[in-house]
Parts: structure tokens; C-alpha cells; sequence
């Protein structure tokens, strides 16, 4: 089980903490501008172009190792840069020129919910709470709002308190899923009495301190896909 927390949300535990690196191009970046989307949805090669700068390299090292003209690559490269999906890198001497070089400016992008506008999911509008489609609309609500919070975090220059729980199971039985899932319901709701504070007032206003959302969904955990058949 993977438990991970950031900000001033401090639990006790006896496992040392894992320290991330904090280098340039080692975390994930959300995509919330629709025209930033828009440059790297455009055009097929620059999801690989981008993929292949993970690693800095000039736009000519990268159409000799993707084998394609470097005056199309320079481009998409040029493109890809004014959108801030990639930042310079320095320059390297090759013969008698200077190529620059290009770094991806995050390991992962994520695309905002928010792209979408109103088409976005949301889990209001699903009647069936306990169905896969619910669960979609709340991932993608808990996206929406979170991008929103480290926005404004950010904005701020504060660190967002944040907890997350991730951890792999297996169920023999419908039984044994549904005593499961139960017992994890009687505890959150036990130990969110203990340790909460109400959400709002008798009048239905807000009531004191910072607002959370606590969300739990459990699904099938998918084959494996086989590398080969990967694009």
C-alpha cells in the first residue's frame, strides 16, 4: 500500500519517506489552455517528437534518430517550444555550428477536464452511483477541482496539503467484495466523525475552516498491455 502526502498533512509512520527529485522536467504538467492542447494535438508527430525530448537533444538529433527531415522536425520543435511544452537546454558545438537543445518541460502531461467545457464528465449526471461511469465522472471532477487548488496554491506560493492512498487488492468471491466494501464504508464514516469537522452550519451555509474531498473508488484492475502491440 502506497500512501503519499504532501503540504502540511502530516501522518505518523514508521517507513522512511521517499524524497522525489525536484529537477526541471521530472514531474507531470496539467494542459488546462485549450490552445496549448491544440499544438500538441495537431499533428501526430509531435506527441513522438516530445516523447523523444525527454532527454535534452537538438531538433536535428531527433530527426536523425526518428529518420525524418530536420526542417520538419525544427518546426514542430519550434511549435512545441512557443506552446511550453519544451524549454531550451542549452547549446552543443557539432562541426562548426551550434545546435540548441530541447528538454520536455515535464515527465507526464495530463489534459484538463476543462478542455472539454460543458461536455466535461460529471458524475451528477449519472443516476447510478455504483456503476464504472460514475466512478469517470468523479476521477474526472476530482482532476477539474485539484488542477484548480494547485493553481492557486501555486498562485500563492503555498504547498497544497494533499493525501492520496493507493494500494492493490484481490476479492475471491462476490462475498468477500461486498463484506469489503462495508467495512471500508463503517470506517470512513467512523473515523471522518472522530476527526472532522461538520461541512456546513444548521442553516446550510458554509461552516468553519478548509473545505476537502475525500474520494474512494475501487475498479478491476485491467490486463496488461503487451508491449508490441503498443503504438
Amino acid at each position: 500500500m502506497r500512501i503519499t502526502r504532501s503540504g502540511d498533512w502530516k501522518i505518523p509512520s514508521t517507513r522512511p519517506t521517499q524524497v522525489l527529485g525536484a529537477a526541471a522536467g521530472s514531474s507531470l504538467d496539467l494542459v488546462r489552455e485549450p490552445a496549448q492542447a491544440a499544438v500538441l494535438l495537431n499533428h501526430p508527430l509531435r506527441l513522438r517528437i516530445l516523447a523523444a525530448l525527454l532527454e535534452p537533444d537538438s531538433a536535428t538529433g531527433v530527426a536523425r534518430r526518428m529518420k525524418l527531415p530536420r526542417q520538419t522536425v525544427n518546426y514542430h520543435v519550434r511549435e512545441l517550444a512557443r506552446a511550453r511544452f519544451l524549454a531550451r537546454a542549452g547549446r552543443r558545438r557539432r562541426r562548426h555550428l551550434f545546435e540548441q537543445c530541447y528538454v520536455a518541460t515535464a515527465r507526464g502531461y495530463i489534459l484538463s477536464p476543462e478542455l472539454l467545457g460543458k461536455l466535461a464528465a460529471d458524475p451528477t449526471q449519472v443516476a447510478d452511483t455504483l456503476s464504472a461511469k460514475y466512478l469517470l465522472g468523479l476521477a474526472s471532477k476530482l482532476q477539474s477541482e485539484l488542477a484548480r487548488s494547485v493553481e492557486l496554491a501555486a498562485a500563492a506560493r503555498k504547498r497544497l496539503a494533499t493525501l492520496s492512498i493507493n494500494t492493490e487488492l484481490r476479492f475471491t468471491s462476490p462475498d468477500q467484495r461486498a463484506m469489503f466494501t462495508q467495512e471500508l464504508q463503517r470506517a470512513i464514516v467512523e473515523v471522518a466523525a472522530r476527526h472532522s469537522s461538520p461541512f456546513t452550519k444548521t442553516d446550510g451555509s458554509a461552516a468553519e475552516g478548509r473545505p476537502f474531498r475525500l474520494v474512494v473508488g475501487c475498479y478491476p484492475i485491467p490486463p496488461a498491455k503487451d508491449p508490441e502491440s503498443q503504438p
